[in-house]
C-alpha cells in the first residue's frame, strides 16, 4: 500500500515579496514524513482570492491532504476563510462555537472583543474547527483541506492537533553521507548504484566543507533496512 498524499499552499504577499520567510513549509515536511504521509507539492500564491481558490480546488483533486498555511487573521487582506468557502461552494457564516473559544480567550485576558476578533470566527459553513490553544482563533477543515494560520507556532500547534486523526503510512527513513569529491567525479558510480536501489530515492547535492568541494549523497525511502544496506554500498564505493 502506498502512503497518503499531501499538498501545502502557502499563502501570503509578505512570503512571495521576500518580506517574510516560510517555515511552515519545512516544519510539515518533516512532520508528515515522519506520520508516512508523502508531501508531493508546494504552491504559493499571493493574497487574492483567484489565486487561492484555483490553488485549493486544484491540489484538493490531486492530494489526499491539502494543508494551508496564512490568511485567516482579522484584518482585511486576511482573505482565506472566504476564498475556501467560493472553492467549495459553501456560504461562509460566524460560527457559533468558534465565536465562543475566540471570547473565551478574550475574557481571559482582559481583551475586548470587537469586530475584527468576530472577523476570525467567520468560517466556511459545515467546517469542522481545529483546536487553537495559543490564541483562541481556530483554524478549520473542510473534506479534505486543512486550513491553518500562517504564524509559525501557531501552525506547528494546528498540525498537531489535525495530524493524530489522518491515517498514517510507513514513516520515511532518510540518511546522509558525505563524499568529499566534486558531483561530476562520482556521477557515474552513482547512477549504477542508484540503479542498484530502485525502490529508494537517492540524490547528489554539490556541497562545501572547509573550503573543499564535495557531495553530500542522500538515501530515502521506506525501508529502513534497505537504506542502511544503500549507505553501506556508498562507504565501500566512496571510502571517507
Amino acid at each position: 500500500m502506498s502512503n497518503p498524499t499531501a499538498a501545502i499552499l502557502v499563502i501570503g504577499d509578505e512570503i512571495l515579496s521576500g518580506r517574510t520567510r516560510d517555515e511552515n513549509m519545512y516544519y510539515l515536511a518533516g512532520v508528515l514524513s515522519a506520520h508516512g504521509i508523502d508531501l508531493r507539492e508546494v504552491r504559493v500564491v499571493p493574497d487574492d482570492q483567484s489565486a487561492i481558490v484555483e490553488g485549493v480546488n486544484a491540489l484538493r483533486c490531486a492530494y489526499e491532504h491539502v494543508f494551508t498555511s496564512g490568511g485567516i487573521g482579522p484584518t482585511h487582506d486576511d482573505i482565506t476563510a472566504d476564498a475556501i468557502a467560493t472553492a467549495f461552494g459553501v456560504p461562509i457564516v460566524v460560527d457559533p462555537e468558534a465565536e465562543e473559544r475566540i471570547r473565551g480567550y478574550c475574557a481571559k485576558r482582559g481583551m475586548t472583543y470587537t469586530v475584527e476578533e468576530q472577523r476570525m470566527a467567520r468560517i466556511p459553513a459545515g467546517a469542522t474547527l481545529i483546536t487553537n490553544e495559543l490564541s483562541g482563533a481556530p483554524g478549520f477543515t473542510v473534506e479534505n483541506v486543512h486550513v491553518m494560520a500562517g504564524v509559525p507556532v501557531i501552525f506547528r500547534a494546528m498540525v498537531g492537533a489535525v495530524l493524530p486523526g489522518l491515517a498514517q503510512g510507513r514513516p520515511l527513513t532518510v540518511r546522509d553521507y558525505r563524499v568529499q569529491r566534486p558531483e561530476s567525479s562520482i556521477a557515474g558510480e552513482l547512477r549504477t548504484l542508484a540503479e542498484s536501489y530502485g525502490d529508494l530515492t537517492i540524490g547528489s547535492y554539490p556541497s562545501m566543507l572547509e573550503g573543499r568541494s564535495g557531495t553530500t549523497i542522500v538515501v530515502r525511502g521506506l525501508d529502513a533496512d534497505r537504506v542502511t544496506e544503500a549507505i553501506s554500498a556508498l562507504h565501500d564505493a566512496f571510502p571517507a
